[in-house]
């Protein structure tokens, strides 16, 4: 099965196989704009996605650059979808473009891979546990802390849905297990959730755990590091990134390339499956 269909990923795909056929053919932007009668930075905003371009228009350019009838309907068809709105939209109050951004990729996505050095990943998280994360940020009023656990929870959807194929790997800390977020309780309640989905899922959920004991990790103290992978060929794996300051999408594939590397480094020194899953039932064991 695969993933849902997401305008984010449709309009990504479709400004990317624009750009791909144009630089493929060596046609100059000066064609284009004399062609179609655009700006130079009318079509920038088309191959960086910040426009979309109206069917008539597209039909023009796919005759421009040669496309085949099948390649054609697909375009077109992507046009289509990408002028729809994701769920995320709803919320657009609450996060800049490249958190919904990061949101309407991973709709479209196949799986997820998440490394986290201190928190549990929020595709895991129980709703207490995501509000005592958003607590102490004094800027944040109730209602908007309210709305945006439940965006994180509506994010799981996917993870859920045992007729989704959607998969999620996560490489974490010890120390995410044993941070108290919101106190032992709600720490306890959030381990015993993490073991019932690793026990539920076992084909959808990878969880594994670096323990205390490993002696060295190239993605310590890298905060959050998210790979975002796609079912569709056409499609390049994206990179997350974010601390406390900063956060944004990678797409540079020498950037992306030694992001995998490095997570697939973590992955082999993480524990197994099994002993993953002992550690947190020992730590729900220790606070209870």
């Amino acid at each position: 099965m695969s993933a849902p269909q997401s305008p984010v990923v449709a309009s990504w795909e479709l400004a990317l196989r624009l750009k791909r056929r144009r630089e493929q053919l060596g046609v100059e932007v000066r064609t284009i704009t004399e062609t179609l009668g655009f700006t130079r930075n009318y079509w920038s905003a088309v191959e960086n996605e910040r426009k979309i371009l109206s069917q008539e228009s597209l039909a023009r350019i796919i005759e421009l650059f040669e496309f085949d009838d099948e390649e054609k309907e697909e375009l077109l068809a992507l046009r289509t979808a990408a002028k729809e709105r994701g769920w995320w939209t709803r919320y657009s109050a609450l996060f800049d473009n490249e958190i919904q951004r990061l949101y309407g990729l991973e709709q479209g996505a196949r799986g997820i891979r998440d490394y986290e050095n201190l928190l549990i990943p929020g595709l895991l998280q129980t709703a207490d546990y995501t509000r005592a994360i958003m607590m102490p940020d004094v800027t944040m009023r109730p209602v908007e802390v309210d709305q945006r656990v439940e965006v994180r929870l509506r994010r799981q959807a996917r993870l859920l849905d045992e007729n989704d194929a959607f998969t999620f790997t996560a490489v974490i800390s010890e120390a995410s297990l044993r941070q108290q977020i919101g106190g032992p309780r709600v720490l306890r309640d959030q381990l015993r959730h993490l073991a019932t989905l690793i026990e539920r899922y076992p084909s959808k959920l990878d969880i594994r755990v670096i323990p205390f004991t490993a002696t060295a990790c190239g993605l310590f103290g890298g905060a959050t590091v998210v790979l975002i992978d796609f079912d569709n060929p056409q499609l390049p794996t994206l990179a997350w990134q974010e601390t406390v300051t900063s956060w944004g999408i990678i797409d540079d594939p020498t950037q992306v390339r030694n992001l995998t590397t490095t997570f697939e480094d973590a992955y082999r020194l993480a524990l197994g499956k099994d002993a993953t899953l002992e550690k947190v039932d020992n730590c729900i064991r220790e606070l209870s």
